[in-house]
C-alpha cells in the first residue's frame, strides 16, 4: 500500500540544546521510500545516523530558538498482515541473537512482576494465540483516555489505572507477551485511518521467525502503518529527544493512503 506521510514539527529551544529527531520513515525490508523531503526551517545542518538492523534514521543537531522541521514522504509499505493464531513461538535457544534483548525487562516494561498473571490468565496459550489473547484482554479491560499517564507512566501502573494512551497500551502489551516468553519490541509508525492523526506507538512480536506487527489500541488498520523506528520501550522510540528543555509551538502529523487521496482529488 502507498502511503503519504507527513510530519511538521516546530519547537522552541532556548537556550540552545542538542536533539535528536526520529521522523523518517524507516529503510525497513518490504517497506520501499518512493519520495520524501526534509525542509528546517530556518536552515540548519543534521548529522543523520542509520540503524543497521531496523532501518531507522536519526537527525541530530544543537538547536537554539524556533526551529521548524517539515518531513513529507511517500512510502509503499509493502503487504503488512495481521498475525495469524497460528503463529509458532520458539524456544529461547532458538531465536536469534538480536531478538533475545527483547525477552527482558525495560524501563516502562517489568515483564519480570507479570509472569503469575500471565499463567493464570492466559494459560493454555502459546504463539499467536497468546498474543492475540493478550490483545482481547487489554481491549476488554484497558480505556483508551488522555490525561491519566504521562511520560514515567510504566506497564505496571497502567494495569493498575486500567488506562492510558497508545504508548500505554504498547507498554502493557510488550510486558505481557515479554512475561509470556515471547519477544516484543516498541515500534513508532505512522497510521493510515488514526483519529486524531498523530505519531503511533505500537509493537511487535518475534513469532514463526520473524517480526509481526499489532496494534493494542485497535485504532489503526495494520496494513496502514508506516515503520520509523524500533527499540525496547518508548524511551528508544521517541520523535524527538532533548539534552535540555524545549517549548512545543504547534504540530501536525498525517498518513494518507494514496487510494484515499486520489478519491479526495
Amino acid at each position: 500500500m502507498k502511503i503519504r506521510v507527513r510530519a511538521e514539527l516546530v519547537y522552541r529551544f532556548d537556550p540552545p540544546t542538542d536533539a535528536i529527531y526520529k521522523i523518517h520513515a524507516a529503510r525497513w525490508p518490504g517497506q520501499e521510500i518512493l519520495h520524501e523531503q526534509l525542509t528546517v526551517t530556518p536552515e540548519r545542518s543534521f548529522h543523520e545516523d542509520v540503524d543497521a538492523d531496523f532501518g531507522a534514521r536519526t537527525l541530530r543537531a544543537r538547536l537554539s530558538g524556533e526551529v521548524a522541521v517539515h518531513y513529507e514522504a511517500l512510502v509503499d509499505n509493502g503487504r503488512l498482515m495481521g498475525l495469524p493464531p497460528g503463529a509458532t513461538q520458539q524456544d529461547w535457544n532458538d531465536l536469534p541473537a538480536d531478538v533475545l534483548t527483547y525477552l527482558w525487562p525495560s524501563r516502562y516494561c517489568p515483564s519480570d512482576q507479570f509472569g503469575r498473571f500471565v499463567e493464570r490468565q492466559f494459560g493454555g496459550t502459546e504463539g499467536g494465540e497468546r498474543v492475540l489473547a493478550i490483545l482481547d484482554w487489554i481491549a476488554e479491560n484497558i480505556d483508551y483516555e488522555r490525561g491519566v499517564s504521562d511520560s514515567e507512566t510504566t506497564a505496571a501502573r497502567t494495569f493498575i489505572d486500567r488506562a492510558g494512551v497508545c504508548r500505554d497500551f504498547t507498554h502493557l502489551g510488550i510486558t505481557l507477551c515479554r512475561a509470556s516468553g515471547i519477544p516484543a519490541r516498541a515500534v513508532s509508525a505512522y497510521a493510515d485511518q488514526l483519529n486524531p492523526p498523530d505519531f503511533h506507538a505500537i509493537f511487535e512480536v518475534w513469532l514463526s521467525n520473524g517480526w509481526w506487527l499489532v496494534d493494542p489500541t485497535r485504532l489503526a488498520p495494520i496494513e496502514g502503518l508506516v515503520r520509523i523506528a524500533c527499540g525496547r520501550d518508548a524511551a528508544d522510540i521517541a520523535f524527538l529527544s532533548t539534552q535540555g528543555t524545549c517549548e512545543w509551538v504547534r504540530q501536525s502529523i498525517t498518513a494518507v493512503a494514496e487510494d484515499e487521496t486520489a478519491r479526495a482529488a
